[in-house]
Parts: C-alpha cells; structure tokens; sequence
C-alpha cells in the first residue's frame, strides 16, 4: 500500500471515530434532555445522587419496618395507621364474642355504633389538616398525641355497660382518631414526588389492610385465652389491649415522625432544602402559600374537588364490607374461632396487591386504567357473592373484591393530591374535604349488611359493584377533563413541560 493509501485510510478511520464520538455524544445529551423533560406530564425520575440517598435515609432509622423508604413518615405513618385500623376493627371481631347480648344491643344498634365513628371523625378531619398546613404546629408532636388519645380512648370501650355508653364512647373515638389518616395523607404528599406518591400511600394502606387481616387473629387468640378471666369478658380485653398498644407506638413516633420538609430535625439542613426544592419542581401551576383559609377556598372552587369526592366515595362505598368482613366469612358456615383466622388470607393479600398497584401506577405513572382494572375485578368478587352458595367460590370472591377496591385507594388520593396541590394549603384541604365525603359512607352504608339478609347479603354486595363501577366512571371522565386541560396549558404556554398526570 503507499504512502498516500495509508494517509487516506488513516483519515478514514479517524473521521469514522469522530464521528463514533460525536453519536455517543448527541445520544447522551439526547437522554438527558428526555430526562429533564420527563413522561408525557413532565414526571421524572431520581438522577441526582443526593435525592436517591434522600429517598432511602429512613430505612437507616426504621429498617425493621418493611421496606425501605424515607422520609420515616412513610414507615411511622405505616404503623400508626396499623394501630388505627386494629383499633376501628376491634368492634366487628367483639361482635363475635357476643358482645351484642352482652350490652344489650338491639335490632339495627349494632350498626349505629359502626356509623357514630365516622360522625365524631367527619368533624375534625377538615380543621386538623388546616392547622398541619398552617405550620403552627409540629407534626411529629401533634399526630403522635392523637394517637395516644385514639388509644386511651379505644381502651375505655371496656367499661361500656350498655348501648348509650358505648355510642358515646364511639363518639369520641372518632374524633380523636381524626386527625391521623388525612394528616398522613398530606405530610405524605409534601415529601414523596407525583411518581412516587401512589407507592408511599400503598404502603400506608397496606397498615389498614395488614391490621384487617391481624385484628382476626389477635381477637380468636384473646377470646381463647382471657375470655372470661379476672371478671371480664374477651372483647373487653381486646379493646384494653389493643389501645394500650397503641399508647405505646404514640410515645415511639413522638420522636420519630417527621416535621415539614425545612424544619424536621433528623435531615441536614442539604437535605431539608433538597426534600423541599424537588416538590416545588414536580408542582403543576405551583403557587405562593396564602394562607390556610386561602387555600380552603381554592380548593373549594376548583371543580375537580367535587369529581375526585365523588370517585373517592363511590370506592369506599365498595369497601363498606371491612366493618363487616368477620360477619361476612362467618357466612361461610365455619365456628367463630374458624371464621376470624379466615379473615387473615384475604386481606394479606390484598396489602400486596395493593402495594404492587400503587408501584405499576407510579412506574409508568398511570392511573385511570389501574383504577379501571383493580375495580373491575372487585365487580366480578361481588357478582360471584351475590349468585352462589359455594362455599369455594364465595371465599374465593372474598379474595377478589378485597384486592381489587383496596388496592386504588392510593392510586386515587396520590392523583388527587398531584392535581389540586398547586399549594401546601389546597393540597391540605382537598385531601380533608375529599376523605371527609368519601369517609361519610361508613355513616349509611353499614344499614346495608341486614341480619336477614345472610347469607349472601345480596343488597350490600349488589350495591359494592355499583359502587364500583361508578368509581370508574368518574376515574375516566377525570382523564379526559385533564387531558383538556392540559390541551389548554400547552397552548397557552408551549414552553411548559410540567402538566397533569392521569
């Protein structure tokens, strides 16, 4: 070959790695332009070191909770709400342990305990996440001494004698346990991103489910070994025992829950103002903070409140067979002792599911269809219930309509609050309005579940898949309403890249 052969081929093989270069070059600041952009919302995911660090610092602190996920809101959050759940539970596993008879319970007086909780807890949901958002108070000492009111109160159940002590102290019980769930709910969404809120409630959930499926077992265990013993009867040791836990849990996340994302005392000051920062950047129409009683008015007269209230309650209208469940696997023909260990499968695996629903929605961050399809199986659990004495097929159903309503609870408020949080204020007050209505369904829909309608219960199970498909009426005539909107905004601004999600 000569000289000026091999001169051109070295040019040749230097201009092809050039070019090799200048490829890998565009394809690299190609992708970090997409992930500057994000998803079709403008959602990202977690590219700076320090964020993911951010994101997992609470397993340090709490590493014998599960999972691995911070702030330790999520894991505190996790286990009060397990106590709450045992402690709102503890009244239908007592049932079985007659204690009805006991007090002198008559025709639909039962069901009007149930209902009274939600009466006391409706009241005080919506004051108690204004004063969360107006920063007035610390979140960590607050929800903590809920709690341990929630327990004293729960544990003087015990000392009803008759119909009119326990509706008083039922009363009460929900007040005190107001201010919890929505409050968990919006220290949640003040620290966990769009793509990442459905996860963190999942797992909340999954304490309410995980204490449906134990809050059996505890009761059988308590009725065989103390019912009877020192004068009283096993429920009555139930709701000792189990409010005494939750005192004890109070006085632990007392020093463990979080405060606000610049004031909570576990973060360095880098990581306060990182946790803060990445929240305004996932913010759609973000705004300045005015004021709690602003921002109750902004949620009120945002429109998509009212549909978000309506889907939110048409879904817990579905799940109205929690308080219930024990009386609905008794149905079953089994003994009591049968009956509540059976309780325990069912809603184990709806936790799971539920947590893997909330992961699917945040992963690709969907959630009409995920709505959709988790209530369409629940449809089909109740169908089968209301059509068959099958003993297999009916606990079967069980499994299928658990799972399926339990699962887009998160997926449900971790769209609201991504969509009506354009300030700490409204995000506070729509996730209290919003769980206000939706809770109201515990107040009616206990009537539902008649004695003597056993043991199909073909009224409130007919009346769950209704529930159900309204819920998903409402999840898709959301997407559509947010697709519009987001339409508009990228009209109106061609250069933003932050829209709404659904």
């Amino acid at each position: 070959m000569s000289t000026a052969q091999r001169r051109d081929s070295h040019d040749d093989m230097h201009k092809a790695a050039v070019l090799q270069v200048e490829d890998a070059s565009s394809a690299f600041d190609e992708k970090l332009e997409q992930e500057h952009r994000g998803d079709y919302s403008g959602a990202v995911g977690k590219t700076d070191e320090r964020e993911i660090a951010l994101n997992h610092a609470g397993a340090i602190r709490l590493v014998f909770l599960v999972s691995s996920l911070v702030p330790t809101t999520n894991h505190l959050h996790t286990l009060m709400e397990n106590r709450n759940k045992l402690d709102q539970n503890a009244l239908a596993n007592a049932r079985l342990d007659s204690l009805e008879k006991h007090l002198g319970l008559k025709g639909t007086e039962y069901n009007t305990c149930i209902s009274i909780l939600y009466v006391g807890y409706l009241f005080m949901q919506v004051p108690s996440n204004m004063l969360l958002a107006s920063k007035k108070v610390r979140p960590s000492l607050y929800m903590a001494s809920a709690a341990a009111l929630w327990g004293v109160v729960a544990a003087l159940t015990a000392l009803a004698k008759n119909y009119t002590g326990l509706l008083l102290i039922r009363f009460f019980l929900g007040v005190v346990e107001a201010p919890f769930y929505p409050g968990a709910l919006y220290m949640l969404s003040i620290f966990y991103t769009r793509k990442e809120i459905a996860t963190r409630v999942s797992i909340l959930y999954a304490g309410n489910i995980v204490a449906t499926s134990f809050a059996g077992l505890i009761a059988a265990a308590t009725f065989t070994t103390l019912g009877g013993k020192g004068g009283l009867y096993g429920w009555q040791y139930l709701f000792i025992i189990e409010g005494a836990l939750t005192v004890g849990c109070a006085f632990i996340a007392a020093f463990m829950f979080p405060d606000y994302p610049l004031t909570t005392r576990w973060l360095s000051q880098e990581e306060r103002e990182l946790a803060h920062d990445r929240i305004l950047r996932d913010t759609v129409g973000g705004a300045e903070s005015q004021g709690p009683m602003k921002g109750l008015s902004q949620a009120l007269r945002d429109p998509r409140l009212y549909l978000f209230a309506i889907m939110q309650n048409m879904h817990l209208n579905a799940t109205s067979f929690n308080q219930f469940f024990p009386t609905v696997v008794s149905s079953l023909g089994f003994n009591k002792t049968i009956t509540l260990l059976l309780t325990a499968p069912p809603s184990l695996v709806a936790g799971i599911v539920g947590v893997c629903v909330g992961l699917s929605s945040g992963r690709f961050n969907e959630r009409t269809y995920h709505i959709a399809t988790m209530m369409g199986i629940a449809i089909i659990g109740f169908v089968i219930s209301c059509l068959t004495f099958n003993t297999a097929a009916r606990y079967t159903a069980c499994f299928m309509f658990a799972s399926g309503v339990y699962s887009v609870n998160s997926v449900i408020l971790g769209w609201l609050s991504a969509t009506l949080g354009s300030t700490p204020e409204k995000k506070a007050a729509s996730l209290s309005l919003v769980n206000l209505v939706s809770m109201a369904s515990f107040i009616y829909t206990p009537y539902l579940y008649n004695a003597k309608d056993a043991p199909k219960y073909v009224t409130a199970m007919s009346a769950n898949a209704c529930f159900s498909f309204v819920s998903i009426c409402c999840a898709f005539g959301m997407k559509f309403w947010l697709k519009r909107t987001n339409k508009k905004m990228k009209e109106e601004n061609p250069e933003n890249s932050v829209v709404y999600a659904y």
